[in-house]
């Protein structure tokens, strides 16, 4: 009984060590994901197969129609961060970086998470059947914010982790990284007209929900290889 118990306090460090959802956080980002997943499916029950703007939608493309020439260049190259090649670019720096900084789990992070909240809307678009400008336009919910919130999300939990923050730091610190990307693509995307507003808010609760659970999928799956070598 006692090198059971010993073996699991073992095992229960060696999964904080390096790990990309810090022991901390798991349970208010598992809220916060729950939440996320309830706003998303809320969302797309509401806009299921409509081509139009709901009010919410209407009002805030009133709101943002008119972005004057400094400000819409602002928004093209955000929104190129989206496209295949910047979402690329963005891709393999993050790699390099977790790779520099010895962060291997990260580095999966970054891909396996941008990689599956990206494959999360696309599934999601032809679930919900929501369109814009024509009826084969896919609109719900936002792919390039999700990408860009999915990314800000593994950063954030990299240095969280990095960084040795507490709950509290370490919970501002991601939630602020997600809001700032989001807001910042689904600005883009809202003033581009790709995109309506709940789309944008959609694509980010996706990758809420999605990033926190590839995080820790990919601790649990490390986690077990590592402890089954020794």
């Amino acid at each position: 009984m006692d090198v059971d118990r010993l073996a699991g306090a073992e095992r229960e460090v060696g999964a904080d060590r390096g790990a990309v959802l810090p022991p901390l956080l798991r349970v208010w980002v598992g809220l916060v994901a729950a939440l996320a997943a309830l706003v998303a499916v809320v969302l797309g029950v509401l806009y299921s197969g409509r081509g139009d703007p709901g009010a919410v939608d209407a009002w805030l493309w009133s709101t943002a129609d008119g972005v004057p020439p400094p400000w819409r260049t602002v928004a093209l190259a955000t929104d190129f961060l989206g496209e295949p090649v910047g979402a690329a670019m963005l891709v393999v720096a993050l790699v390099a970086g977790c790779l520099l900084l010895r962060r291997p789990r990260a580095a999966v992070l970054v891909v396996a998470g941008a990689g599956l909240t990206v494959a999360t809307t696309r599934l999601l678009k032809h679930l919900v059947g929501r369109t814009i400008h024509g009826d084969e336009n896919l609109s719900y919910p936002s792919g390039h914010t999700a990408f860009l919130t999915a990314l800000a999300l593994a950063v954030a939990l990299l240095a969280t982790g990095r960084l040795g923050l507490g709950r509290a730091a370490g919970t501002s610190l991601v939630l602020v990284a997600a809001l700032v990307a989001g807001a910042a693509m689904g600005w883009a995307q809202v003033v581009l007209g790709a995109h309506y507003p709940t789309d944008v808010l959609g694509g980010w609760c996706t990758a809420l929900v999605v990033v926190p659970a590839t995080a820790w999928l990919v601790d649990r799956i490390a986690d077990e290889g590592r402890w089954q070598h020794r």
